[in-house]
């Protein structure tokens, strides 16, 4: 047994809670288990419930929202936790720690890997980047590259740490969550803006805004994640490429079991797609003795699951080395055996699903929604902040923003960095259906009371 790999897993799992030091746990309820519970019971995460999937604020109660989409990766997530975590556990002799346990941390990353996301799905990610840089603030204002950055390419991961770490019980602050489940929350270890691009997945996106950026590097000293550049990037937890696997096999497998259901995609091609994927897992007698098509795929379904999630462990901890040393950054199933199926899913969601009508025509709706609220509120604490004399709407408009996302005193912060991050804070956690009614009271669609 390898002693130094063995004290690298042990600070992986640090259940140091940010912001809180050590908290009490029980083998009955451990750190790991509360941290689970303590997301369960936001109104972040009940938002989720009114939250785009794909299909949006659909007539169906069969279709997903993201509560649902989360609650699946975090069972899927801690399954493949607990498989990967037992073979850690007899390979480097950890002590005090479960199988469990991994599974635990994964799963509670999983649940909250959405929490972050704004109203309308990554369109609304798209809506609120156009508007900042459509919007001539970053001419009017010395922001640094990297504050300039946070705007721009404006990303729900790290929106989801500001979430799980300070909005959320802003007077802890935030849910004082243990160490190794926000480094394996956080797909993207790094900064909005970097002097050079980083290679591999965990490079593509930023993970926390640069208010949040001492958070993070709390978190990363706690867990002894490894720097790629000092200060501003790290090689993701080991753990977080699980999150990654949980996510992608229940956006990709339900999303086309969604669509299938739908109609936008034919059973019969569902069920082809999907048995590829279960290869020889599926029992063709059980399947020949079912003639519903939702109970086929739903058989499929679970077969394609249980078949991802076997291949992406064996990877795991075929590259366990690697990816401990942060050489191995791509995505686990694109290493696996199901690489070439998945990729067959892949496309039909291009061709078929993400391009479905529904889901164009509210990806639209939130570019006028999000970018309209964004106009009003940042004039709002604009004038507010003495940039220039507030009309009446405006004293109207900073009345109906919340006091978590002024200043003190309810006033603006003088920071303009802050005080457009506040209102980013204000829209981005808006469900689909608030958002919209809002949109529609303040532009005079609608009248409140009607």
């Amino acid at each position: 047994m390898n002693s130094s790999l063995r004290q690298r897993w042990e600070n992986l799992l640090s259940a140091e809670r940010l912001g809180a030091g050590s908290g009490p746990s029980a083998p009955e309820r451990t750190a790991f288990q509360q941290d689970y519970d303590r997301i369960v019971f936001t109104s972040a995460f009940r938002r989720l419930k009114d939250k785009t999937q794909v299909f949006p604020l659909s007539k169906s109660d069969y279709v997903r929202t993201r509560l649902t989409h989360s609650l699946e990766a975090s069972c899927v997530g801690r399954s493949l936790g607990a498989v990967v975590g037992r073979e850690i556990i007899d390979r480097h002799g950890l002590h005090g720690v479960e199988a469990g346990d991994f599974g635990a941390i994964v799963a509670a990353a999983c649940l909250a890997h959405d929490i972050g996301n704004p109203p309308f799905g990554h369109a609304g990610e798209d809506a609120i980047r156009e508007w900042f840089k459509a919007s001539g603030l970053f001419d009017a204002y010395a922001f640094t590259p990297a504050q300039q950055a946070d705007f721009q390419q404006y990303e729900g991961n790290a929106q989801g740490f500001r979430v799980l770490t300070r909005l959320q019980s802003p007077a802890n602050p935030g849910l004082q969550l243990t160490s190794a489940v926000l480094a394996t929350f956080t797909k993207y270890p790094r900064g909005s803006w970097l002097e050079s691009p980083l290679s591999g997945n965990s490079g593509k996106k930023f993970g926390y805004f640069q208010e949040d950026a001492g958070a993070f590097q709390r978190v990363a000293r706690a867990t002894g994640l490894q720097e790629r550049v000092p200060g501003q990037a790290w090689h993701r937890h080991p753990l977080a490429f699980l999150v990654e696997v949980a996510d992608d096999t229940c956006y990709l497998i339900v999303d086309l079991e969604d669509a299938s259901r739908l109609g936008f995609v034919r059973h019969e091609d569902a069920e082809l797609l999907l048995a590829d994927l279960a290869g020889s897992s599926v029992n063709d007698g059980k399947l020949a003795r079912m003639s519903e098509p939702k109970e086929r795929i739903e058989y499929l379904r679970a077969k394609a699951i249980g078949r991802l999630l076997e291949g992406a462990a064996a990877v795991f901890l075929e590259h366990e080395a690697a990816i401990l040393d942060g050489r191995f950054d791509t995505d686990l199933l694109e290493a696996s055996p199901v690489a070439t199926p998945l990729q067959a899913v892949k496309k039909v969601a291009q061709e078929h699903i993400y391009v479905a009508r529904p889901a164009l025509e509210i990806e639209t709706a939130g570019f006028e929604v999000l970018g309209g609220l964004l106009s009003l509120f940042v004039a709002a604490v604009e004038a507010g902040a003495g940039m220039r004399p507030k009309t009446t709407r405006e004293r109207m408009l900073l009345q109906l923003l919340p006091t978590q996302f002024l200043g003190p005193g309810r006033q603006p912060d003088s920071d303009p960095y802050l005080r457009l991050l506040r209102v980013a804070d204000f829209v981005t956690g808006m469900t689909d259906s608030y958002a919209v009614d809002l949109y529609r009271k303040l532009k005079g669609i609608d009248l409140p009371g009607e």
